[in-house]
């Protein structure tokens, strides 16, 4: 995280003692990426955060994946998948490598107590409210809120459960951190001017989330599977905590476009990064003011990446004809030319603006398919270019 936030009670100093009312010592958690060399935050607990009193095993669906053999553009309608679970174990593989994963999930019940201990995850809330709660505190969410977990956060979802698929989500799961691409900060940290968006924009815990009681489990994902810790006393009894790193969230609504007198290319747009990929947000804009510019998007070869898009809502004036709708996730891997559909670049001359508002993540290793990905796809999608010229 770019800045230093500060909630609840800690001591004036780090590492001094910090007495509880009744006299005993809060104890100190440091929670820091990258060996105590990068960015962390002291949390300060009622309990020791240590105390195991149980630690087994679970068994979980194995979501088998399965390279993009032979090579091709694939599209996904999420909106088909089973909806049902909570937001973890609910949710569908859809692509998947070394680095990421991609699922989407239409969650109808609020979660378990869970942790990522692989590395960071980035949710886009598609549809639905609700509250993450979390060891740092609570953060109310929304349609169209990227929310950034760090790895090894003790969150749970609580969602209005007033519909059977009352939170519709596309969840990106790193085997790093996620954070706001470097060109946008200062050497110390600071969003510079011609970022898209700033600190003001992201929103994190305002207060500490003390909950009690004893013999809780949290399920953590890690390399080798999913195992249940039962803690002793339970982990939101942080009374407070400093530091730049906690989890936060950032309207896809407040990302501020960049345009240009002609078209401008992906990069423009970009919101997030993580090792070995980067995630776009297309929002609302006005397009190319050249008066011979041509809206819409040139045919294009990444040959160093996949391209997948998430469709929101809107009108996909490139995709027109393609089958595209809202929910609907696109790959277009490397190896493969890909651009609008036959008719869509005339069809775009003379057009001022796009109401569409779509995510894009570009991942710098293959994907392969998972399930959910098996269980959506339009199998006619790759044919869709045929009869332009």
């Amino acid at each position: 995280m770019p800045h230093y936030r500060r909630v609840g009670d800690i001591p004036d100093k780090r590492h001094i003692r910090f007495h509880q009312p009744d006299g005993s010592l809060y104890a100190e958690e440091l929670m820091g990426e990258e060996g105590f060399s990068f960015d962390s935050s002291l949390l300060y607990h009622e309990y020791l955060p240590t105390a195991l009193k149980a630690i087994e095993p679970v068994e979980v669906e194995d979501q088998q994946l399965e390279p993009n053999y032979p090579l091709k553009p694939r599209h996904f309608r999420t909106h088909r998948l089973k909806p049902g679970g909570d937001p973890v174990s609910g949710r569908h593989a859809l692509l998947a490598n070394d680095d990421a994963r991609l699922s989407y999930v239409a969650a109808g019940t609020s979660s378990p107590l869970y942790k990522n201990a692989v590395g960071d995850e980035l949710v886009f809330i598609e549809n639905g409210t609700g509250t993450l709660e979390t060891s740092f505190g609570a953060l109310d969410f929304e349609a169209g809120d990227y929310v950034v977990i760090p790895a090894s956060t003790i969150h749970r979802w609580i969602i209005d459960e007033s519909s059977e698929d009352a939170l519709r989500a596309l969840v990106l799961e790193t085997a790093g951190h996620v954070g706001p691409p470097r060109r946008y900060l200062s050497r110390n940290g600071q969003f510079l001017e011609h970022a898209p968006y700033c600190e003001r924009d992201l929103k994190a815990p305002l207060e500490p989330l003390l909950a009690e009681g004893e013999d809780v489990d949290v399920l953590v994902r890690h390399r080798a599977g999913v195992t249940r810790y039962t803690y002793h006393h339970h982990p939101f009894d942080v009374v407070g905590w400093d530091g730049c790193l906690y989890p936060y969230k950032l309207s896809i609504h407040d990302f501020e476009p960049i345009t240009g007198r002609v078209h401008q290319p992906p990069p423009v747009h970009q919101t997030f990064e993580a090792p070995n990929l980067v995630v776009c947000s297309f929002v609302p804009r006005l397009f190319d003011y050249h008066p011979d510019a041509i809206p819409a998007p040139y045919n294009h070869a990444n040959v160093d990446s996949d391209e997948v898009l998430f469709y929101v809502e809107g009108n996909f004036m490139s995709r027109k004809g393609s089958g595209i709708e809202a929910g609907s996730v696109s790959l277009h891997p490397g190896g493969h030319i890909h651009g609008p559909q036959p008719g869509s670049v005339e069809a775009s001359l003379g057009a001022t603006a796009t109401e569409e508002l779509a995510v894009m993540i570009d991942t710098f290793r293959p994907l392969s398919l998972g399930p959910g990905a098996r269980d959506s796809e339009d199998d006619k999608y790759a044919w869709s270019w045929l009869g332009g010229r």
